[in-house]
């Protein structure tokens, strides 16, 4: 018997192994019904799931279901020493950086509520904190600061008025160099012609400092760097094609004793390449620079110009120089483009920066140095938080828009620190350098260009940062409603896209080969397609179309307005109406279509609303219906079985109003009665109407004779119903 014992507890535990073992490290044994399966009452699984109301590791839960077993047990609490350190730091992870994605809240909205509450409290700080950080690096001086120098530098006209803006030819380039461009570099005295007392240091409107000295550059392409026709050989010996770097001049040229006249090339010059209207340039050529004082600087633009430093191959020309007012603490970097394009003349244009380098002088400086901090400690935050989420949730962490978003904004803010720490060591040693040397050339375009686009990544960085509030208030139904219009228009916003966008390419290619030789708004692919859309907000210039092409012009102009204003946005209207009447039809013909299958095959009850529900769209009355189920539901469950089905086949009267063919001959034939009732009215009033005038023209002749009136007798009425009283 002990033996038999042994065997069945040896038995029992292989069993529970074994069932352990398909369970997983989740699962756990109640030793209570460790003993012979033969003594039990009946059949107890001695193995629990571990997503009980009570989970494994619960001590009151262990005793509730020790309470379920007929035998006393006796239940140790199991040894949670190790746990309970890893539980406290579970815990304190969970108190920091526990969300909504670390924590389980789908059964808990409270939980849920809560949770969003605190992240949305911890980002508002940090959103304030960013806000304060970018426009703590913006002044509206700035603005004033750029004007000022753009009205000096390029909308002041010289004696003879030529501005920078207004060159034409390389004889206006010098006219303004030589003029306008020295006179706005040099301040040396007062309005009433006293002296600075500055040196041969310039301050330009007495406040803003010239950092060391102006630099001009010219880039020059090959002679016979284009093939020109035959029929012109022996007229045309040179030929000089639009820009390109690989067709870029490097020869020394001219004086050859000098940087002006000997090539560059960009890692030597330090430099960077330049976007410019008609092409992008590198940043090496031929450079020169100024002087301390105007008439050393006036004495070398008459060098270069006396001895032909602009010529045919000629592309472009640079005016760089770079201005510090200490009163704002702002920097100034100006740079004037004159580009001389293979058709001749010249093209202008400029970029003015003005940016902040100096970081800390002020005590406003000091605390947006601390709000500095501050946002790097949130970064720090977040990349733990965002961390820990990816490591829940692995790759399906990233199909949340709200994810990526958060993804963006930190790596955008992990570039925007590491820059501000470059750009700061930067600024020390070019400003170091410059202070040991003032007569060179600073160069502050490099920092200029990438302080913009830091000022530009930070603008959009905010603008993501404010967007990533919705992710927080989504459990509020209000604030979904933009979310979900979106995400249940987006199908239809696409295909209204795609058939909008086909018709609008077409018409910016007509566009472009139509008038891009004579009209600036069409010049370029890219700018017709930023025309168009002006002209779809009402502001295009007509005369410029109409002028460039007399009848093409008017042609374009009102069958773009009209496929556009007219065709897509009606054809959209129409569109989503056939998709809608479309849906309810199939709708509608898929539930009749399961009564008649209900009906022919027999394979399943027919349940009484699905039978309502088809006729009511037929358009029979709910008591009509109820009347006809009953009729056939004798056993009155509200379904109708095989043999009632087949009752109902039989009878004519509901196969007519199932079947729609026969359900259609049925409104015909109820139509065609009410014409016909309707031409029986109307021809008795014709009737009326003719003896009502034939009695008044009786009357008026004085004709009193019965005889001669012709009255509504019921004869009459009698004949016009026997005519038209058929019906088919």
């Amino acid at each position: 018997m002990q033996r038999f014992n042994n065997r069945s507890e040896s038995h029992l535990s292989g069993e529970v192994e074994c069932e352990l073992d398909s369970l997983g490290k989740g699962s756990w044994v109640n030793h209570g019904y460790c003993g012979s399966p033969l003594t039990l009452p009946r059949a107890v699984s001695t193995v629990y799931n571990p997503q009980a109301i009570y989970p494994p590791g619960s001590f009151d839960g262990m005793c509730k279901l020790a309470t379920l077993s007929p035998f006393p047990t006796e239940v140790n609490p199991p040894d949670t020493s190790a746990p309970k350190k890893r539980g406290r730091c579970c815990s304190f992870f969970k108190g920091l950086w526990g969300t909504t994605m670390t924590e389980n809240t789908s059964d808990n909205k409270e939980l849920f509520i809560k949770t969003t509450l605190r992240e949305l409290l911890v980002y508002m700080v940090f959103l304030v904190d960013l806000c304060l950080l970018t426009y703590g690096m913006t002044s509206s001086n700035a603005y004033y600061y750029t004007t000022v120098m753009t009205d000096l530098f390029v909308n002041t006209p010289s004696p003879s008025g030529v501005q920078f803006q207004s060159i034409g030819s390389m004889d206006d380039f010098w006219t303004f160099a030589q003029g306008p461009l020295l006179d706005g570099l040099y301040w040396t005295k007062w309005y009433n012609n006293q002296s600075l007392n500055n040196g041969d240091q310039s301050f330009i409107y007495y406040e803003n400092m010239l950092l060391g000295v102006p630099r001009i550059r010219q880039i020059k392409v090959v002679n016979n760097s284009c093939i020109v026709a035959k029929d012109f050989h022996n007229e045309i010996y040179g030929c000089y094609d639009v820009y390109n770097e690989k067709k870029e001049d490097e020869n020394n040229f001219g004086l050859i004793n000098g940087t002006a006249w000997q090539y560059h090339t960009e890692k030597e010059m330090k430099g960077s390449s330049y976007w410019g209207l008609l092409a992008t340039y590198s940043g090496g050529g031929y450079y020169q620079d100024l002087n301390k004082t105007k008439e050393q600087s006036a004495a070398v633009l008459a060098e270069l110009m006396n001895n032909l430093w602009l010529d045919r191959g000629t592309r472009a020309v640079f005016i760089d120089f770079s201005t510090y007012n200490a009163n704002i603490n702002l920097f100034c970097v100006i740079t004037l483009l004159v580009e001389f394009p293979a058709t001749g003349g010249a093209i202008t244009s400029y970029q003015i920066r003005t940016v902040k380098l100096i970081r800390y002088i002020s005590t406003w400086d000091y605390f947006i140095m601390g709000c500095e901090s501050v946002f790097c400690l949130f970064i720090l935050y977040y990349i733990v938080e965002e961390t820990l989420e990816l490591r829940i949730h692995g790759f399906s962490y990233f199909s949340s828009i709200w994810n990526t978003l958060d993804v963006v904004v930190i790596l955008l803010a992990v570039v925007a620190i590491i820059f501000n720490v470059f750009r700061t060591i930067k600024v020390d040693n070019l400003l170091d350098k410059l202070l040991e040397q003032p007569d060179i050339y600073a160069d502050f375009g490099f920092l200029a260009f990438w302080q913009t686009q830091y000022n530009n990544m930070n603008a959009v960085n905010l603008f993501f940062a404010w967007i990533k509030i919705f992710k927080y208030i989504s459990f509020n139904k209000t604030m979904t409603q933009l979310s979900s219009t979106l995400g249940r228009c987006a199908k239809d916003i696409m295909g209204f896209a795609i058939m909008f966008f086909i018709v609008f390419f077409a018409y910016a290619q007509l566009g472009y080969l139509l008038f891009g030789t004579q009209v600036q708004l069409f010049s370029t692919f890219v700018k017709c397609i930023f025309t168009q859309f002006r002209i779809i907000l009402g502001d295009f210039d007509f005369d410029a179309i109409d002028q460039a092409n007399r009848i093409l012009g008017p042609i374009y102009f009102v069958t773009y307005v009209f496929f556009v204003f007219f065709v897509l946005l009606v054809v959209s209207y129409y569109h989503g109406f056939y998709m809608n009447t479309f849906m309810k039809l199939k709708l509608k013909k898929e539930k009749i279509s399961d009564v008649q299958k209900a009906l022919e095959s027999g394979s399943k009850d027919l349940e009484f609303k699905d039978f309502r529900e088809t006729l009511k769209e037929l358009g029979h009355a709910d008591h009509e219906i109820t009347k006809a189920f009953s009729k056939f539901d004798h056993d009155g469950n509200q379904i109708l079985d095989q043999e009632e089905q087949d009752r109902m086949k039989r009878d004519s009267r509901f196969t007519q109003l199932l079947f729609p063919p026969l359900f259609h001959q049925r409104l015909v034939r109820q139509v065609l009665q009410l014409e016909h009732s309707v031409a029986v009215i109307i021809t008795k009033m014709d009737i009326v109407m003719e003896n009502l005038e034939l009695q008044e023209s009786n009357r008026i002749k004085g004709k009193k004779t019965i005889g001669e009136v012709s009255a509504i007798t019921p004869e009459n009425v009698r004949m016009v119903e026997s005519q038209s009283c058929f019906l088919p």
